[in-house]
């Protein structure tokens, strides 16, 4: 059994003016969301690119380290490589829990009073 969606929403929202754009840009408020995402995406962002060139590097100049076979078939570049995707899926799903508690709340609030809500 499918569930309908509600209708869409007939009320109008206010468009801001580009003025109000620059008032929210220059508030405290919008700095605050601002530094909460860079302090998290930046770090995780450089983070994960030096892990990715270890890997690349290794790769490259290390093929016995990375050939040496850890058990049956399997070897250490293979480990590193999913540890690559691993890596990958754990920072997708530990941002999505940053952004629904530290970032979607303060964004919905600016929206709110900018859309003329509040």
């Amino acid at each position: 059994m499918a569930a309908e969606a509600p209708p869409p929403s007939t009320e109008q929202h206010k468009l801001p003016t580009p003025e109000e754009f620059t008032e929210v840009q220059e508030s405290a408020e919008f700095g605050e969301l601002r530094r909460s995402y860079r302090s998290f995406a930046f770090p995780l962002t450089v983070a994960f690119i030096l892990w990715y060139l270890l890997y690349v590097l290794l790769s490259n100049y290390a093929g016995d380290f990375m050939g040496a076979k850890l058990f049956g078939n399997i070897n250490v570049a293979f480990v590193f490589g999913v540890l690559q995707f691993v890596t990958t899926f754990l920072i997708a799903w530990w941002y999505s829990r940053h952004a629904a508690a530290k970032l979607d709340p303060k964004a919905e609030a600016i929206k709110t009073r900018m859309e003329g809500g509040a």
